[in-house]
């Protein structure tokens, strides 16, 4: 059993994740979490909010997961959002053409190849289809768009989509969001969702699915002024995977921390190499294994048409690298789409410290020439030529002047714009902030996490299972067990397992089996802490605690048991503290 077969069979098992609808043959790419899964990925997400919320000062907001057509049309999502399909002549099964081709030769990154490249590979190979074992060679490779299509209200007059990703949530609502901002940049957004793509194939539990929860955070800064504090994670050691290492015969992992990534360009942008220490920092805290993590940076051909540069930070489990966040510098792109096509404003306005007085070109377009001569295109002529005046003013300066719509050219008599350079007064600019994104997919990081959390040992002379997630990150914090369910230990357990309750900490008690399997099944699921209740306990008021990685017990007074456990969960105090 390979380590991800191992995984899936412990979450069943002990309730993190299991396929969903099993009843009804389930569904290809959705997971339930079960009560330690959901719990786990509670905590992960609150310690995400922590850190990129609470101790960022940014906004969250929650938007809906369903939006109407346009707002995918604005993003380039209904164009341009594909996966590489292949479908077998044989058997008829359809299946991830890069991922084929990776399954079976040493290309790592074919999703960043053309469609004719991967078709070409896969009969140079000889690949066959995974399902049937027929030749691929021959088959075409197509473009599938993974979105999940819908209809807001009866019929099919209003279509939208299931969101691929929570951005657009934040993005869309610019205009409302700088204003709770006060129009003070930079600021930032975050917002924990579910997101849905139609994946292809599907696999590898939590890994590649269908519905996931994504954790975006969208800064919004002013691309001349704004920089970000990185003396603050300046020390911080990166595992850097370059574009340049990838495409090199000897290149491999540079550790290099955030002020020599930065001083050597090797992360381009000081606003992503800041995120990039930041999240360091907030993955091992909680409980992913650093000798099995690095940031890759994306090569030109997969790079999103929106990134100017994007890093990937990706796992080890089971020998391969899989991509838990993305960190990607969107520029203006979003803001600038959403403003072309809703016509509303997404700028901010910046106020000058003294008012300036400068030359602006304008042009007032006489319409009762532009009306006759254009038509329908009369006023769409009027916005080219006055976007055409403050971009290139000499335009002008011709007896004609000519704007181009839509690939079509209209000339216009320069007398009829009424062109004009003017002197005027400015308190301020209009600022369309640039955008950084970290994008983290939740899923994938409670499946990184309980793959390097999992540990064997012995105890006892027996074999033992258990998960050793950071305290804080575990589903249950403390068990509570009677030695034996007779002579008030029972009740004595069950007041103890109250007060924790009532403390703010999760419980779990116990009192099925001998002591032993009680241990391990809580050690199985990651509880850090164990408290039994024995007879010297009916006596003087102490119980046995055992720490789950060491097995190491201590006896400590009822009294202050809470508090005690709430800073060992914290990490105010350690085991060997005590």
């Amino acid at each position: 059993m390979n380590e991800g077969e191992r995984l899936t069979e412990l979450a069943k098992r002990r309730g993190f994740y299991f396929p969903s609808a099993s009843a009804y043959g389930g569904a290809s790419g959705f997971w339930t979490y079960g009560p330690q899964g959901a719990a786990l990925k509670s905590n992960v997400e609150d310690a995400w909010r922590d850190r990129y919320v609470v101790k960022e000062g940014h906004q969250e907001i929650s938007a809906p997961t369903v939006m109407p057509e346009p707002v995918f049309e604005a993003s380039g999502h209904l164009d341009g959002f594909d996966d590489m399909i292949i479908e077998c002549g044989e058997c008829g099964a359809t299946h991830r053409a890069d991922h084929v081709v990776e399954d079976n030769t040493d290309v790592e990154e074919a999703e960043s190849l053309p469609n004719e490249e991967v078709m070409d590979l896969i009969a140079e190979h000889g690949i066959e289809c995974p399902s049937c074992g027929a030749s691929l060679a021959g088959e075409p490779v197509e473009n599938f768009n993974l979105m999940f299509e819908t209809n807001i209200g009866p019929g099919s007059s209003s279509p939208g989509y299931l969101r691929p990703e929570t951005a657009q949530g934040i993005f869309v609502e610019f205009p409302q969001l700088s204003e709770y901002a006060r129009n003070q940049l930079p600021f930032g957004v975050a917002q924990i969702g579910k997101a849905y793509r139609n994946e292809i194939s599907p696999r590898k539990s939590l890994v590649r699915v269908r519905e996931f929860t994504q954790a975006e955070l969208e800064h919004f800064v002013d691309p001349e002024e704004d920089e970000p504090p990185l003396a603050e994670v300046a020390d911080v050691t990166l595992p850097l995977y370059s574009a340049e290492s990838q495409q090199a015969d000897d290149g491999g992992q540079r550790d290099l921390t955030v002020r020599e990534a930065v001083d050597e360009g090797v992360v381009a942008s000081d606003w992503v190499a800041y995120y990039l220490g930041v999240s360091k920092r907030w993955y091992e805290r909680i409980g992913v294994d650093m000798d099995r993590f690095r940031y890759r940076q994306h090569l030109a051909g997969e790079r999103a048409h929106y990134a100017s540069d994007c890093w990937d930070a990706e796992s080890e489990v089971d020998g391969d690298w899989i991509e838990i966040t993305g960190f990607a510098y969107r520029g203006d792109y979003d803001l600038s789409k959403h403003a072309e096509h809703s016509g509303e404003d997404f700028t901010v306005f910046k106020q000058y410290d003294e008012p300036i007085t400068v030359e602006r070109a304008t042009v007032d377009p006489d319409m009762s020439y532009l009306g006759p001569e254009f038509g329908g295109d009369a006023q769409r002529v009027a916005d080219a030529l006055e976007a055409l005046a403050e971009r290139d003013p000499s335009a002008f300066d011709a007896d004609e002047v000519t704007v181009e719509i839509d690939g079509e050219d209209y000339a216009v008599p320069v007398e009829q714009t009424n062109f004009s350079v003017d002197e005027v007064t400015e308190s301020g600019e209009h600022v369309r902030p640039h955008v950084v994104e970290p994008s983290f997919g939740v899923g994938r990081i409670i499946y990184t996490v309980l793959a390097h959390a999992y540990e064997t040992d012995e105890v006892d002379g027996e074999e033992r299972t258990y998960l050793s997630l950071p305290p804080e990150q575990a589903p249950t914090t403390v068990g509570v067990f009677p030695l034996m369910d007779k002579d008030g230990m029972d009740d004595l357990a069950r007041e103890i397992a109250g007060d924790l309750r009532s403390a703010g900490l999760s419980v779990t008690y116990d009192d099925s089996g001998a002591i032993g399997r009680r241990y391990r099944r809580q050690d199985e699921v990651g509880t850090p802490y164990c408290v039994t209740v024995d007879y010297e306990a009916l006596e003087d008021d102490t119980v046995t605690v055992r720490e789950r990685d060491t097995t190491e017990q201590k006896r400590l007074p009822v009294d202050g048991l809470a508090e005690t456990l709430e800073q060992l969960n914290t990490g105010e105090l350690t085991f060997d503290d005590l």
